[in-house]
């Protein structure tokens, strides 16, 4: 018997615990806050989406960064599973729309308490409010008969002719005190909802132990925009929007949902979804800056929409403009499109021009609003970037650079869409790991 350490009590930690466990490992897991899966409390508002029931194929499509990495974890460990294992612990789930899994009882406490009641039943050693401080690790010389120019080196480095190889032996407390394992799990998370706990400390000792670090960008987070009349807005939801996000001529995102304007700029999950291709339009990103070109009415050509707005001229005509577009927006939208279109407001519809027109209708398919930040990792759902793929095995999540260390998580360089697929990358990657531990 092995023993584990696992470095993290959210939900790639608890699962990881539980499989490492089950394996027959002597599992401990520490968790530097005073209960398990505090960030997962919040998820979701509360309700926690904690995974999508779609195909298997899906779940590669909604994965934005290092999809190909995931292979094994997803086949290893899948939605299917994981549900199964929670409603055989004791927590209903249903499916709501866009194939979203929720716990029947909207309560994202069920689902920790779920994930409780497996690590007492797999006796998993709990131990709260203790923080780790950094890995411990030790270099072992391996004698090599090969000759020097064929030796394999991937595991360890040169050092007076021997193979030398790093190994995991366990961590050391913000207290001093030494803990021995044979294997250790880091799944500390990232650095989002700094709040409960995601500072980067896994990261940090990630990189202390010689792993690269990709850098981390707030991801599935709302947007500040420079146009104030967002916040003339604010609290307005539309459905049904197409949203394209662009640097210059070349797209990085395009969608289509529902978004919510603020006092800042805007959010809702259409938003969320663009801003994980955010940090890719940012290294692009000339003079112009990035833009969100919002189509208010997508199930319509440019020619269909202004005979559209023909029709509803024509039955207005005597009216003046401010008060002939109640048919086509919100009532909160009307003013601003109003401002948008240039065209006077007391206007009579009939004295408009069909040059004016033609601009309402450009307006209406392509309200641009420009990007001049993100609300941070405070509001961000999750961080994109942390630990390289590169450096981790993904058929176990074992580190190609220290024997015995495994990753699992939002630690890693992995992000997926809004939809419970991050939830499902913990669940798989942390299921990989533990079930990967000789």
């Amino acid at each position: 018997m092995s023993r584990v350490i696992v470095v993290g009590g959210g939900p790639a930690g608890m699962i990881a615990a539980v499989t490492a466990a089950q394996c027959g490992h002597q599992t401990l897991l520490l968790e530097q806050n005073e209960k398990l899966g505090k960030k997962l409390f919040i998820t979701g508002k509360g309700r926690c989406n904690v995974t999508n029931a779609c195909e298997i194929d899906k779940l590669f499509e909604n994965t934005v960064t290092n999809a190909k990495f995931l292979y094994s974890a997803f086949y290893d460990f899948d939605n299917r599973q994981m549900m199964e294992l929670l409603e055989e612990a004791g927590c209903p789930l249903k499916i709501e729309r866009g194939e979203r899994v929720f716990p029947v009882s909207d309560h994202s406490s069920d689902i920790i308490a779920a994930l409780q009641r497996i690590l007492r039943k797999n006796q998993v050693e709990i131990s709260l409010r203790t923080k780790v401080e950094m890995l411990l690790t030790e270099e072992i010389p391996q004698e090599s008969t090969a000759p020097f120019c064929d030796r394999d080196l991937k595991g360890g480095s040169k050092d007076g002719g021997k193979l030398v190889e790093k190994r995991v032996r366990g961590v050391r407390l913000a207290d001093g005190t030494q803990i021995c394992a044979e294997a250790v799990i880091l799944a500390t998370g990232g650095l989002s909802y700094p709040t409960t706990g995601s500072t980067g400390d896994g990261m940090h000792m990630a990189e202390a132990a010689g792993h690269m670090i990709k850098k981390c960008l707030p991801a599935l987070v709302p947007f500040e925009t420079a146009e104030r009349w967002c916040a003339d807005l604010q609290g307005l939801s539309l459905k049904n929007v197409r949203l394209t996000m662009r640097c210059g001529q070349k797209e990085y995102y395009q969608g289509f949902g529902e978004m919510l304007f603020t006092h800042f700029g805007v959010s809702g999950p259409l938003i969320l979804s663009a801003s994980s291709f955010y940090g890719k339009c940012l290294e692009k990103a000339d003079q112009t800056g990035v833009i969100l070109e919002l189509d208010l009415k997508p199930a319509l050509s440019e020619e269909q929409l202004d005979k559209r707005i023909l029709r509803d001229f024509e039955e207005n005509r005597n009216r003046q403009f401010k008060n002939a577009l109640g048919g086509l927006f919100p009532v909160k939208l009307v003013p601003v499109m109003i401002l948008l279109s240039g065209i006077a407001p007391e206007k009579k519809v009939h004295e408009i021009t069909k040059e004016e027109r033609k601009k309402l209708v450009y307006q209406i398919k392509h309200l641009s609003l420009h990007i001049t930040g993100t609300r941070g990792f405070a509001e961000a759902v999750i961080t994109q970037g942390g630990v390289s793929v590169k450096e981790v095995n993904p058929s176990t999540m074992e580190s190609k650079k220290i024997k015995g260390l495994y990753f699992a998580g939002e630690l890693l360089d992995l992000d997926a869409l809004t939809g419970g697929f991050n939830l499902q990358i913990a669940w798989s990657t942390g299921h990989l790991a533990g079930s990967s531990i000789s």
